[in-house]
């Protein structure tokens, strides 16, 4: 069974920074992808940001530039970087994890950016 917990969330004013961390119950290592994706109030779920258990990035076109994401496996966490935050960031940031052909996700942590 994989848990994911996220943090860092919170309230920012736009051009700010924040940074979310997701803390694995497991080994992320053994994790094929892991990934952060976004809910905002009205609209569907989409993905982020992921990175593969060989350390491969991709964004959403939105986020490119602004956003980065790293994981520390000594640490069972991973990272997602935010700068430059705009207004239409605000949502609910969830963490992913592949195991074994499996989805795992997070509770969530909100983020609010200000304009």
């Amino acid at each position: 069974q994989v848990q994911l917990v996220e943090s860092g969330g919170g309230l920012v004013q736009a051009g700010g920074s924040l940074r979310l961390s997701c803390a694995a119950s497991g080994s992320i290592s053994s994790y094929s992808l892991m990934g952060w994706y976004r809910q905002a109030p009205g609209k569907q779920r989409e993905s982020v940001a992921l990175i593969s258990r060989g350390g491969s990035t991709g964004f959403a076109d939105s986020v490119k530039g602004r956003f980065s994401i790293s994981r520390d496996n000594a640490k069972n966490t991973v990272y997602l970087q935010m700068n430059s935050l705009k207004p239409e960031d605000t949502a609910v940031y969830y963490c992913n994890a592949v195991y074994q052909f499996s989805n795992y996700w997070g509770q969530g942590t909100q983020v609010t950016v200000s304009s």
